[in-house]
């Protein structure tokens, strides 16, 4: 038998001169700058684990592997602006650990969390109801002069390059 899957949970704020580089400093904050995102679709595997962590305490990894995750990513440019992440969770009635991510962005907090929870019942109902939430994170930000970037992530796994085979 495997290990059960440790989903990690973590987030970041950053500015920047650009939009990528705030972009890029709210990947430090939340721990995972140094990989390739692989955006995955949201789907918990049977058996896993979700843990909110710092991002000191994401997966650990070398320099450009790739990451598999959701994640939430915001932006603003405009001073007054604000930029929300968020990720929510649920997971099966049934105990098995298999669950869903839902990721939402928006310029608010109450944007963000309603937009969440409409996602996690609308997921549900579609799959009979059987799914309740089991957690949500959230980082927000507001731009003062230079452009800001929020982002929570999810990780799943990440592989390295020797994993991959041979592409050629």
């Amino acid at each position: 038998m495997t290990d059960a899957l440790t989903i990690r949970v973590s987030s970041g704020a950053g500015t920047g001169r650009t939009t990528l580089a705030a972009f890029d400093a709210a990947l430090m904050a939340a721990g995972v700058a140094d990989y390739n995102l692989v955006r995955l679709s949201s789907v918990v595997p049977p058996g896993s684990r979700v843990l909110e962590v710092a991002g000191a305490d994401q997966l650990v990894g070398a320099h450009g592997d790739a990451l598999y995750c959701v994640y939430a990513e915001a932006h603003a440019q405009l001073p007054g602006h604000e930029a929300w992440a968020g990720v929510a969770w649920s997971l099966r009635d049934d105990g098995s650990g298999a669950g869903l991510f839902v990721e939402h962005e928006g310029p608010s907090h109450e944007q963000v969390e309603t937009d969440l929870t409409h996602s996690l019942e609308d997921l549900s109902a579609t799959r009979g109801g059987t799914y309740h939430e089991a957690g949500r994170h959230l980082v927000g930000i507001t731009c003062e002069t230079l452009p800001v970037a929020a982002v929570v992530v999810a990780t799943f796994r990440r592989a390295g390059w020797e994993e991959a085979g041979d592409a050629r």
